[in-house]
């Protein structure tokens, strides 16, 4: 490999590193003293948070005031009111230092959003009628607050949310058919900033006692080098299949992505790996970065975490957390076996072998040097799923096995190396408070986005929810498919903009409660869980979605592929994806709704796989070779038999109860395309991982 070569992934990985510190919350990088400030307030929060989970009692509403606070006070120090110099304001745009401009609005912010708290009795006498006081700090804080988020996540959701406003106050001079009585503004900052309805609302909530706790939980393994272990892992588990070095790459991002809940830092963790390995065994760059990127992107979807807006949906759909896990399980495992069965073709059709035996790390010594990282992963599943514990107490009792990790990790390795075990012990504390800085960081986006799109559901639960669920019904004329269709788009476009939280909690703040009014008046039951995994899906989808799904930026920067064609790419291999939300709004056994078998639930699970993989071969066209013409109406079929066997069964006239005896169905037809396809198998097609990358014996 040449210096250039070299050089442009290094630049690649640079590019790509930067993406996953602005998303991770590192803006300014002040020197002397400065520098200490925003760690400082970072690993002070991360305590409060501690704290809150185990020994200190507080009102809920503190804690949702004291988060946002600890946020804003962040924000402002660390992110520039400009990323670049404009009008010739330097310190609009300081990157080495804090001005002194930011830091009286990050003050001010602050005690904005600390305000319900300092005069909590006095607003709680008065709510409903505020006085001067409380309208001026509302205002001031919906404004900081807004400006905060542009600063972190960008325009988009300050955007959104300003229309929301200014419609609340304009619906009486609105058309008809958009006519809303409005609100005055006494109302609306009590709805907004005296209250639990609008930013300290049920999204805070979540994102102050639960979230923060598993984000830093994540943090805490990520530094400790647990994403270095699970690439590794499953380079040595996959590495040697047909495209290995993708499916290795599918089970790592998968892994981190469990505990990550960020589509760019878990490309950034995995893809530095997994992306060169691919393109040497023989992937082209857009594709060996799109692999990546769909991989990343559904590490989101992958319970027992999933990302904040997994807890916020059990909030909002009133289950327990456990319920949200059962309802995603086969969804999320069947998109990613459906991955996996993609890489799989797409090595086939470029005639890809794996990597050698000898270029990849031994499993059970891989296993074993990292076997402690396993241990809080275990206590935290055992805690969520056996003795079914609060999401906050198992994630607290994670984070306190993986505090005692990080402690004996660094002086066991030094008397192992037989080294001095001072510094060890040091380093370890050095990476625990590190980690805590890192994890405060991590939840700025998430804390903002939650109290950004409280504004919006504010608005909405002040009269609008039932005429937005009538202009839905207007604009999809009243058809369930139609309507499913506008809010899938609607996902997508504003993802592009939003943190996959945010985009989640504007859908289904406004079409969740209307995709089941719709659907009951058309004599379909919709499960309330499953209209919010439909928000929540193609919210996720967004991430890669093109023009501007940033993961698919992040990712063509270390593969150096153009970041258009990578998008593309990526959304192609995440069809897969889009077309289970559709199912299961239809096919409640998806989610496993009201299914307690758990021999059903594995039956439903293998067919929604057997679905998935026709439904890739139809896209991909590629089975077990390249497919004809009227092949792709066959494997449509089967997906349909297969996901949909409800449907199915009720043309045929088969009562409801009988609709797996449709499944047999698919798996003759699925059986049929084989033998059609097998003597069309190519001859020879593989070739070494070695000769791949010397560009020989190509077929």
């Amino acid at each position: 490999m040449s210096d250039t070569e070299i050089q442009e992934i290094d630049d690649g990985l640079e590019l790509a590193r930067k993406m996953a510190e602005e998303e991770e919350g590192i803006g300014r990088k002040p020197l002397g003293f400065e520098k200490w400030v925003i760690p400082f307030i970072a690993v002070t929060w991360s305590l409060f948070q501690l704290s809150i989970a185990s020994w200190l009692i507080l009102d809920s509403t503190y804690i949702r005031s004291i988060h946002l606070g600890f946020a804003l006070l962040i924000v402002f120090l660390n992110f520039p009111f400009f990323r670049k110099k404009k009008f010739g304001l330097r310190f609009l745009s300081a990157t080495k230092r804090i001005p002194v401009f930011d830091y009286i609005i990050a003050i001010v912010a602050c005690l904005s959003a600390l305000y319900i708290v300092l005069d909590f009795e006095g607003i709680t006498t008065r709510y409903g009628a505020p006085i001067q006081r409380d309208i001026v700090i509302g205002i001031l804080l919906t404004i900081l607050l807004l400006e905060a988020a542009r600063r972190v996540i960008g325009p988009a959701l300050p955007i959104i949310a300003i229309f929301f406003c200014a419609y609340a106050f304009l619906g009486p001079h609105m058309p008809d058919v958009l006519a809303f009585k409005g609100v005055s503004l006494n109302r609306f900052v009590g709805q907004m900033t005296m209250s639990t309805e609008g930013i300290y609302g049920i999204p805070l909530d979540v994102s102050a006692t639960i979230v923060f706790l598993f984000v830093l939980f994540g943090a805490m393994l990520d530094k400790a080098g647990a994403g270095h272990y699970f690439i590794q892992l499953a380079l040595s588990l996959l590495g040697g299949f047909k495209g290995g070095p993708a499916k290795a790459a599918i089970m790592g991002s998968g892994l981190t992505g469990m505990v990550s809940g960020s589509s760019i830092a878990n490309i950034v963790t995995t893809g530095t790996f997994t992306i060169p390995m691919m393109k040497k065994v023989g992937y082209p760059a857009t594709k060996a970065a799109a692999v990546e990127v769909a991989a990343s992107t559904d590490g989101q979807l992958a319970p027992p975490i999933m990302g904040a807006a997994a807890f916020i949906i059990a909030e909002y759909v009133n289950v327990p957390y456990v319920e949200v896990i059962k309802a995603a399980a086969i969804p999320a495992f069947a998109s990613y076996a459906a991955l996996f069965y993609i890489v799989h073709i797409e090595a086939s059709k470029l005639g890809l072998r794996g990597m050698p035996r000898n270029e990849l790390p031994v499993f059970f010594k891989t296993f074993l040097s990292g076997i402690h990282f396993m241990i809080p992963i275990a206590l935290l599943l055992y805690e969520l799923v056996v003795v079914r514990h609060s999401p906050e107490l198992a994630a607290f009792r994670a984070i306190g096995l993986m505090v005692l990790v990080m402690i004996l990790q660094e002086p066991v390795k030094a008397y192992i190396a037989k080294k001095p075990i001072g510094p060890a012990i040091k380093k370890s504390i050095v990476d625990i408070f590190a980690a805590f800085a890192s994890g405060a960081r991590n939840m700025v986006s998430v804390a903002l986005a939650t109290a950004a799109a409280g504004i919006i559901v504010g608005v909405v639960s002040l009269g609008l929810g039932g005429l937005i669920t009538e202009i839905i019904d207007v604009v999809s004329m009243g058809n369930i498919y139609l309507m499913l269709v506008i809010t899938a788009f609607a996902s997508l476009i504003i993802g592009m903009g939003l943190p996959t939280t945010a985009t989640y909690i504007v859908m289904a703040s406004l079409t969740a409660p209307a995709i089941v009014t719709i659907a009951g008046a058309q004599d379909w039951f919709v499960p309330l869980m499953s209209a919010h995994l439909f928000c929540f899906y193609f919210g996720i989808l967004a991430d890669d979605t093109p023009p501007v799904g940033l993961a698919a930026y992040a990712a063509a920067a270390i593969a150096k592929s153009p970041p258009i064609a990578t998008g593309l790419q990526g959304f192609m291999y995440d069809i897969r994806t889009a077309i289970l939300p559709f199912m299961f709004i239809f096919n409640s056994d998806l989610i496993l709704h009201e299914i307690t078998s758990w021999s059903q639930a594995i039956l439903i699970f293998a067919m929604a796989c057997i679905g998935n993989f026709a439904f890739a071969s139809a896209t991909q066209g590629w089975f077990v070779a390249r497919n004809r013409i009227w092949e792709i109406p066959l494997f449509l079929s089967v997906t349909i038999c297969a996901m949909r066997p409800d449907a199915i069964a009720s043309l045929v006239g088969l009562p409801h109860d009988q609709r797996y005896y449709v499944y047999p169905v698919a798996l003759v037809i699925f059986g049929i395309l084989y033998l059609l396809q097998r003597p069309r198998i190519p001859k020879g097609e593989g070739r070494t991982a070695r000769e791949a990358f010397e560009g020989v014996n190509h077929s």
